[in-house]
């Protein structure tokens, strides 16, 4: 599923207009991304939990050459499904 079909699976089941559905979705990711770069997390419950993870900087090498490069540190997004989306897929 994409992003239109997501949203017009949200127009249709709650009885939106798709641009009210585009809206609503757009305002769930926009506040969901507001919220990590923040370095909040957001806990929607029985769903899931979407966090930052931060990364130590390190060595690693360049698979080209083979010569040895930093990789700078970072803040990386991280999902960690909930229960009830667990037992819905299984």
């Amino acid at each position: 599923m994409n992003k239109n079909e997501l949203i017009g699976a949200v127009a249709e089941s709650c009885g939106l207009s798709k641009t009210d559905a585009s809206n609503a979705v757009e305002g769930v990711f926009d506040s969901i991304q507001k919220a990590l770069s923040n370095g909040d997390e957001v806990r929607l419950v029985g769903f899931g939990t979407f966090s930052v993870a931060k990364r130590k900087a390190s060595t690693g090498r360049n698979p080209r050459t083979g010569e040895p490069m930093e990789i700078k540190a970072s803040n990386q997004p991280k999902f960690k499904a909930g229960k009830g989306l667990k037992d819905a897929v299984n």
